[in-house]
């Protein structure tokens, strides 16, 4: 049976909306509330005559370049450890075909 969602409120830039979400990911939810409402002010800055559409995109192209950035960081990590996997995996098979010799 599938987990029915539960509306849940969050202020973001001092104005409520109630999203709807499943129980096991509502802390994630309110943890994604908390950092894009901090994002937001963090562009709004002390300028409160910023439209808030405005505000809103570049909040959320600074959280998309991040994890853009984030997204190849872990790529690049894990071509590193696939090499570094082969590269084990050939002298294990190097040493067990000496001692099997």
């Amino acid at each position: 049976m599938s987990n029915p969602s539960e509306p849940v409120s969050v202020r973001i830039l001092d104005r409520e909306y109630t999203v709807g979400v499943h129980a096991d990911e509502r802390d994630s939810l309110l943890g994604a509330a908390r950092l894009l409402d901090a994002r937001m002010r963090e562009v709004r800055g002390n300028n409160r005559m910023v439209a808030l559409d405005r505000v809103a995109v570049l909040a959320a192209l600074n959280l998309a370049h991040e994890l853009q950035q984030l997204r190849q960081e872990r790529d690049a990590q894990q071509r590193e450890l696939a090499l570094t996997l082969e590269t084990l995996n050939r002298r294990l098979d190097g040493l067990l075909g000496a001692t099997s010799a």
